[in-house]
C-alpha cells in the first residue's frame, strides 16, 4: 500500500465539519467571512494509512474502553529513538488526553496552592492559565527580544527561582511562539538551575518533530540530573494533525513523580484513552513516515515562502528567526500602531484571523502568531490581505 495523501496543495474546504478554526468565528467574536490561521491544527489531510486504520476501526462496530499493550509502545519507542535519539522505557509512559491537560495534572501534582511556577513568556497562554486556574501563580522569566530572535536572560531565571522559592518550572521546547530551537548548552543552564535550586521541570515538547534550523534536544535526555526531574510531554497530534483525537505520550523516569502525577490522574476520573486516537496514533508512528517527510518539507516551503513575502512587500512588518514550530511569529511593531489598532487591522481590514500577540503575554505586545501549516494557496491570501491593508493604512 503506497501513501495516498501527498498533496498539500489541495485545499479541503472545512467547514460545516465541527471545527474550531473554521466554525466558529462569529461565535468567537469575528466575522464569518474572515480566514483563519490562528489555532495549531494543520488543514491537510492526514496519512491515508490513518485514514485506512480509522476507517477499519469503524467497519468494526464497537467501541467499547481500550488501552494499549506493548506494541503500542514499542512504535512510541522507535519514533523517539529514530528521530530525537532518546532511549526511552515503558514505565515511563502515561497516556493523557492531551498536553494541556497533563500540564494541569502535573501543577497539581508538584506544587500546592499559593506556589509560584516559572514560566517564560511570550509563551503558549495555557501555560499561565492552567497555573492560575489552579490557584497558583505565575512568574515570568520574560524572553529577550534582539536582533530579530529571542534568547533566555539566564540570571533573571535565577534569581527569580530563588526569589519566589519556584519549585516547578514549565518549559516550551521546542518554543511556542516565538520558533526558537533550543540549543543543548541554553537547555543545560536551564536544567543545571533547576538541579541546584530543586525545581521540577515539565516540559512541552509537542512541536519537536519540527525542526526547521537546528535539532531538537529533549530536555530529560541530556544529563541524567534533568531525567530525574522532567516530565516530558510528547504527542502525535501536533506531528500528524490529530489533535481532536486526544491522544499524548507523558514521559516520567522517577517514580515518585510518576506517581504522583498518576494519582491526579485518577483523581479525574478520565483515564482512559479514546480508541480512535489510539489507532490513529499507533498508524501514524507505525506508517507515517513518508507522509510527514513530506509534509515537514511543505511547511519548510511555506515558511521560506512567507518570509521572503514579508520582507518584500509589508514595510514595517518583520518575521522574527524562525527555526522550530510551523508557527511564525510576526512583529508589527514597525507600524507605530495601537494594540487595538493593530486588531483591527489583522481582523477587520485584512478579514484574516490570527492568534494576537499578548495572548501569550504582555512581551507579545505588536505581534501576531501565523499558522503555516495550510496550503500554499492559503498562505498566499492571507498574507495578500494583511498587505494590502498595511498599505491603505500608510496611504491615509
Amino acid at each position: 500500500m503506497a501513501e495516498k495523501n501527498l498533496d498539500f496543495d489541495k485545499v479541503i474546504d472545512r467547514r460545516n465539519t465541527k471545527s474550531l478554526k473554521y466554525d466558529f468565528a462569529v461565535k468567537m467574536g469575528m466575522p464569518e467571512d474572515v480566514l483563519p490561521l490562528w489555532v495549531a491544527d494543520m488543514d491537510f489531510q492526514v496519512s491515508s494509512y490513518i485514514q485506512e486504520a480509522l476507517i477499519s476501526r469503524v467497519e468494526h462496530g464497537i467501541f467499547g474502553y481500550s488501552d494499549v499493550q506493548g506494541e503500542y509502545f514499542e512504535i512510541v519507542k522507535d519514533w523517539m529513538e529514530r528521530h530525537h535519539g532518546w532511549e526511552v522505557s515503558e514505565e515511563w509512559l502515561v497516556k493523557t488526553p492531551g498536553i494541556v491537560f497533563a500540564l494541569s495534572l502535573a501543577v497539581k501534582a508538584f506544587t500546592k496552592p499559593g506556589d509560584h511556577i516559572l514560566i517564560q513568556q511570550p509563551v503558549y497562554y495555557p501555560f499561565k492559565k492552567v497555573v492560575e486556574e489552579n490557584g497558583r501563580k505565575a512568574v515570568n522569566n520574560t524572553l529577550v527580544y534582539k536582533d530579530n530572535k529571542y534568547s533566555i536572560d539566564f540570571d533573571d531565571f535565577e534569581e527569580k527561582v530563588v526569589k519566589e522559592k519556584i519549585t516547578l518550572f514549565i518549559l516550551c521546547n521546542p518554543h511556542n511562539p516565538v520558533g526558537r530551537v533550543w540549543l543543548p548548552e541554553e537547555l543545560m543552564k536551564l536544567g543545571d538551575i533547576c538541579c541546584r535550586h530543586h525545581v521540577k521541570v515539565v516540559s512541552d515538547e509537542i512541536h519537536a518533530d519540527f525542526i526547521f534550523q537546528g535539532k531538537h534536544s529533549v530536555f530529560a535526555s541530556l544529563k541524567k540530573e534533568y531525567e530525574d526531574i522532567a516530565v516530558t510531554c510528547t504527542s502525535p497530534s501536533k506531528t500528524f494533525n490529530l489533535a481532536g483525537l486526544q491522544l499524548s505520550n507523558i514521559f516520567i523516569s522517577n517514580p515518585e513523580m510518576r506517581k504522583a502525577f498518576c494519582q491526579q490522574l485518577e483523581l479525574t476520573a478520565y483515564n482512559e484513552i479514546n480508541v480512535m486516537g489510539l489507532v490513529a496514533g499507533e498508524a501514524a508512528y507505525r506508517n507515517g513516515e513518508e507522509w510527514y517527510r513530506a509534509m515537514l518539507e511543505y511547511i519548510r516551503g511555506n515558511i521560506a515562502f512567507a518570509k521572503e513575502y514579508v520582507e518584500k512587500n509589508i514595510p514595517g512588518v518583520n518575521m522574527a528567526e524562525h527555526e522550530g514550530t510551523y508557527l511564525i511569529w510576526l512583529d508589527f511593531n514597525g507600524l507605530g500602531l495601537t494594540e487595538k489598532e493593530l486588531e483591527d487591522l489583522i481582523v477587520h481590514k485584512a478579514k484574516v484571523w490570527l492568534d494576537k500577540g499578548t495572548m501569550f503575554g504582555e512581551s507579545g505586545a505588536g505581534f501576531q502568531r501565523v499558522n503555516t501549516a495550510c496550503p500554499r494557496k492559503t498562505l498566499e491570501e492571507a498574507l495578500k490581505r494583511i498587505k494590502e491593508a498595511v498599505e491603505k493604512i500608510k496611504d491615509r
